[in-house]
């Protein structure tokens, strides 16, 4: 469903670029280069800023409208899982330790550091060179 309505997105902004650029310039650069482009033989002057106004004005909402079901779509996808729903386990001889607002990451991290078990094999010494004399 995200695919189908993020190639539909595309498909409005695309059309939106397509109808902004296709609007007369108002004194500025516009597509002749010289700020009067505009499509000659398409409609009248008026006619054709209503339609482009109007065609400009659906296409915005309907880029708002899909830019926010995505934005919801993806808050949806993407929602933070509780701790408490993965039935976090404690170590058997200990209890649930409560957090408070004393606590913060690097604190947490060594206790967690210092109930590891060493599992990792010792380094062995270096043996230290013979000085000459």
């Amino acid at each position: 469903m995200q695919t189908v309505l993020i190639v539909v997105h595309l498909i409005i902004v695309l059309a939106l670029i397509g109808v902004v650029l296709l609007q007369r310039s108002e004194g500025g650069l516009g597509l002749g280069g010289g700020g009067g482009g505009g499509v000659g033989g398409f409609m009248t002057g008026r006619g054709q800023a209503n339609a482009l106004t109007r065609a400009t004005a659906i296409l915005a909402a309907l880029f708002f409208a899909t830019s926010m079901l995505l934005a919801v779509m993806s808050h949806r996808s993407a929602a933070p899982k509780s701790i408490l729903d993965t039935g976090a386990s404690t170590p058997a001889g200990q209890p649930a330790k409560q957090p408070t607002g004393a606590d913060n990451l690097l604190d947490t991290l060594r206790q967690q550091q210092d109930r590891a078990p060493a599992t990792a094999p010792a380094q062995p010494a270096v043996p230290e060179a013979p000085q000459s004399r």
